[in-house]
């Protein structure tokens, strides 16, 4: 038996539901930690771990009726195979338990989700690295192949280790960003000091004579390293973008991997722990000395087996131990996890005709089908490019793999549409090759490309891309385009403008202490309780509310509302929510402070074992104002700035209170 069969066999079995610390201390012990190991790791005291897992020990003795305790618990039950009726217990506790958790296959698989499948050995081999002194991970696969959701695991190993996180995604950024190599190097340094709460100090250390690079490094170096006392995974998600401005990849790329080659010379530099995500080839004359992503450790995400399928399935409550629904779905998508995901949730979550797989097989290359949102995005990109859209055509028109410019086949492997062999490629599964060999002949013969549909097509999408999933607020790169239109607004009508950042009091130990699911909810509760407050406030004080990119469009009513005092909220980090307002900074503080009290009034419970000093026994919030009237050549960043560091002194300072900037 595996420890996820084992615990899986308890669940299913025993009349009470084993707690989190039940489970942690049955997997720790399996993977032979001490008392005191998980007692560190899950912030419980460790008198409290050993008792529970005295009584665990009595609990699984009585069950298995023989002595199990901590130091034989793994040699007893892991050679043992589950029975035919355990195996039965099993299926029916997944079909229950799928019943009420199943889970639509969006974004990164949890942590705490049931329905993540390893990739041996390609996990074990990312833990393993990130353990190294000065280490690179190249993560390296197309879209919805699961980047994301390793990346998640791997960073919840390096927290386990007790080392700094820090996630920048490139796609999150602005163009102005891009605009030079200076100003992205400024950008990413500030970020990199932000997320590590630390004071940016970038003009201390930015020298013009010296250059960009220099520079950045010696920031890197002197201010961020030695400042922290434990290793610094570094994540660097989306790395694509950085691809399409050559002038600044070609400077930022080697300067990576010269902080690799420093790390075998300079022992700060051991401290640094990259990881790189990309979809992609780069096309840029860099020097094979020069590229960071032949060093380090080279993952490539391949798709799923079979057994993996297969086990997939039996966490959604399905038995397909026969081999022959396995088959069935895998000749219409092979092994994508994203697309076998979302037809075993269609399979299993709905009624009627989608309970058959055959009927959801039948229709999945068509406009009616479980896939048509996802095939109708590719579709509007390929109609957008039409060389790749030709390139595409004549790929699953081929009977054989064929040979195309090597940019767009890259370009075509990074969106998962097909796959190479040797120089080569053909159309990544039969899904594709059904759907889009009629639908670009159809194109093809018809020139107009339904130019009005298209059109409402990409509207839907532009909306999507600047809404935050999960709490339905404006993201974080909407907000900045937003906040670049009311600058020059403000500057023109010599109005104020301020900036209110809310960052949640220690929201990654109620994360690691509740699970993911909580902390979402959690996200949730405190973007609706934002949303109420101000709006509240601001209706009554004749201003406006624009919560995401679609209200944005929509809610200058002039009815209702005055035009220059328009108002966005936007989640802008994990934890992080900010506000954008045409008020002065008298009433934006009153504002930040309504919002303090609004979401310490929601209650939300959050004691944490083994941890004293806290300010409260319930969920608070920290938050930093700005306010200024834009004048000059001034820019939107010094307002971002000023906000940061209201913030970080707000959180220096005990949390749970304001700061104005």
């Amino acid at each position: 038996m595996t420890i996820d069969e084992v615990i899986l066999l308890l669940k299913a079995t025993l009349p009470n539901a084993l707690t989190p610390l039940q489970e942690l201390v049955l997997r720790s012990s399996w993977e032979g930690k001490t008392y005191t190991n998980i007692a560190l790791e899950a912030h419980y005291g460790e008198e409290r771990v050993r008792k529970v897992a005295s009584h665990l020990w009595q609990l699984m003795s009585d069950f298995w009726k023989e002595p199990i305790n901590k130091s034989n618990f793994r040699q007893t039950l892991e050679p043992r195979q589950l029975s035919r009726m355990q195996h039965q217990f099993i299926r029916e506790y997944n079909r229950a338990a799928t019943a009420i958790s199943l889970e639509f296959p969006t974004g990164p698989v949890s942590l705490d989700s049931r329905f993540y499948i390893p990739r041996p050995p390609i996990e074990e081999l990312a833990y393993t690295e990130i353990a190294e002194p000065g280490s690179v991970i190249c993560i390296k696969a197309p879209k919805k192949m699961g980047k994301s959701s390793l990346v998640l695991r791997i960073l919840a190993h390096a927290t386990n280790l007790g080392y700094k996180i820090v996630s920048l995604d490139f796609q999150q950024s602005d163009k102005a960003v891009f605009v030079n190599l200076d100003k992205f190097l400024r950008w990413f340094c500030a970020n990199l000091s932000r997320e590590l709460q630390l004071e940016p100090k970038l003009n201390e250390f930015w020298d013009e004579d010296m250059g960009s690079k220099i520079s950045c490094s010696s920031y890197v170096q002197t201010h961020l390293l030695q400042s922290i006392k434990t290793p610094l995974v570094l994540v660097l998600n989306e790395v694509d973008w950085v691809f399409e401005y050559p002038d600044i990849a070609s400077e930022f790329l080697p300067l990576l991997r010269s902080w690799y080659e420093q790390a075998k010379r300079v022992e700060i530099w051991q401290k640094l722990r990259m990881v790189m995500v990309y979809s992609t080839e780069i096309f840029l004359p860099l020097k094979v000395t020069q590229s960071p992503f032949n060093i380090g450790l080279p993952l490539r995400l391949p798709p799923f087996t079979k057994e993996q399928v297969q086990n997939l399935a039996q966490c959604h409550g399905l038995d397909w131990t026969d081999n022959s629904d396995a088959d069935k779905l895998m000749a219409m998508v092979g092994g994508h996890p994203y697309l076998v995901r979302l037809a075993l949730y269609h399979l299993v979550g709905k009624g009627g005709l989608e309970n058959d797989l055959g009927q959801i097989l039948q229709q999945a290359p068509t406009d009616t089908g479980i896939y048509r949102d996802y095939l109708h995005q590719y579709m509007l990109m390929l109609q957008q490019e039409t060389q790749l859209a030709n390139a595409f055509r004549e790929v699953v028109t081929a009977t054989e793999p064929v040979k195309i410019e090597p940019r767009l086949a890259y370009q075509l492997h990074s969106m998962g549409l097909v796959k190479f062999e040797s120089d080569r490629v053909s159309v990544a599964c039969e899904l594709f090759r059904l759907y889009f060999r009629e639908k670009l002949n159809t194109s093809n013969s018809d020139s107009s490309w339904r130019v009005a549909e298209l059109e409402k097509e990409n509207q839907k999408l532009r909306i999507l891309s600047s809404i935050d999933e999960l709490t339905q607020l404006a993201n974080r790169r909407y907000f900045h385009t937003y906040l670049q239109l009311e600058w020059q607004s403000s500057k023109r009508e010599l109005t104020p403008l301020s900036m209110i950042l809310c960052d949640i009091d220690y929201f990654k130990i109620y994360n690691k202490t509740y699970g993911n699911n909580a902390g979402d909810i959690c996200l949730q509760q405190i973007a609706r309780t934002i949303h109420e407050s101000i709006k509240h406030f601001l209706v009554n004080n004749h201003l406006s509310y624009v919560s995401t990119a679609l209200g944005a469009e929509n809610s200058r009513n002039p009815n209702i509302v005055n035009k220059n005092n328009s108002l966005l909220v936007a989640r802008y980090g994990g934890e992080e929510f900010a506000i954008l307002l045409h008020v002065d900074a008298v009433t934006a503080v009153y504002i930040a402070e309504k919002i303090r009290e609004q979401i310490k009034a929601l209650a939300i419970t959050c004691e944490y074992p083994g941890i004293g000093g806290l300010p409260a026994n319930v969920l608070t919030v920290s938050l930093g104002v700005a306010s200024m009237i834009p004048e000059g050549k001034s820019e939107p960043e010094i307002l971002v700035n000023t906000a940061e560091k209201a913030l970080y002194q707000a959180k220096r300072k005990g949390r749970d209170r304001v700061i104005l900037g």
